[in-house]
């Protein structure tokens, strides 16, 4: 039997929100990139279904720059900044000089955050690849306190050692678990510290539920959406390139599982961003 294509273009607009939210987290030029649209249609066609503020979110140099850019062109988007673990735990002799130029590009506007840093041990597997994490991790956390910025949190397969890491070196105050990939346990845990929980499309998988259970205990304070696009795109088109104007699926998700109406969950949402971001 053949393997099932598929889909490369993008889904249409989700319904309309009653109230307009925020896309915590997502990667507008990886977006544009997969699904061959203009970065210009995805922040308009966010905003037509009430999406009118996006986080173009930085994993290495290159698109840090480009999210930088985005956020001077577009007053939707505003910009995170860090070098990503993976691409830490790959970078060899130009860590440090990556490194620099991120401690450069924080210091714009545009950025309100640093991130997307932590720990993944899913894909970097190796001792030395991990110990490099840890080292960038930390460096991350210092300039994010430095600057009096939020820090923004990638962690896969590393819950516990990155909690481990924040208590260690003492966490900016504001620190949001970005895809958050954990249990319930692990939820209390982080929402317990004060954190903010970020969710995706993934909770919509059938398969998720230790998801949804993680969400069912997140104070309503401490909740965030995102699209993590071009990734994770909820369902029912799971498979295909996600953005920003599919939030509102995840969005009355939530409300649902929550037993929310949906416009008051959008102000919650939307608000909380503002308490993460600050204006904009």
């Amino acid at each position: 039997m053949s393997k099932k294509k598929r889909d490369p273009s993008l889904p249409p607009p989700a319904d309309p929100l009653p109230s307009p939210v925020t896309d915590a987290h997502t990667h507008l030029a990886m977006t544009a990139e997969f699904a061959s649209v203009p970065v210009a249609e995805l922040v308009e066609s966010a905003r037509r279904v009430g999406v009118c503020r996006i986080v173009d979110v930085g994993t290495e140099v290159a698109d840090c720059r480009t999210a930088v850019a985005h956020a001077s062109e577009f007053p939707a988007v505003i910009a995170t900044v860090a070098l990503h673990p993976n691409d830490a735990a790959r970078a060899g002799a130009e860590l440090d000089g990556y490194l620099a130029e991120i401690a450069q590009l924080a210091q714009c506007p545009q950025v309100r955050a640093i991130g997307e840093t932590g720990l993944d041990f899913y894909r970097t597997k190796d001792p030395e690849g991990q110990e490099t994490q840890y080292r960038v991790f930390a460096w991350h956390i210092e300039l994010a306190k430095r600057l009096g910025l939020p820090l923004m949190i990638h962690e896969r397969d590393a819950h516990y050692e990155t909690l481990q890491v924040l208590d260690a070196e003492g966490a900016p105050a504001k620190v949001m678990m970005h895809c958050f990939s954990g249990d319930a346990a692990f939820a209390r845990e982080c929402a317990g510290r004060g954190y903010w929980l970020s969710f995706p499309g993934n909770i919509t998988y059938p398969a998720n539920e230790y998801l949804r259970e993680a969400l069912d205990t997140v104070p309503l304070g401490q909740l965030l959406v995102e699209t993590d696009a071009p990734f994770l795109t909820p369902a029912p088109y799971r498979g295909r390139p996600n953005a920003a104007h599919l939030i509102p699926l995840t969005v009355r998700f939530i409300a649902q599982r929550r037993g929310l109406e949906l416009g008051e969950l959008c102000r919650i949402l939307h608000n909380n961003a503002t308490s993460y971001f600050g204006e904009w």
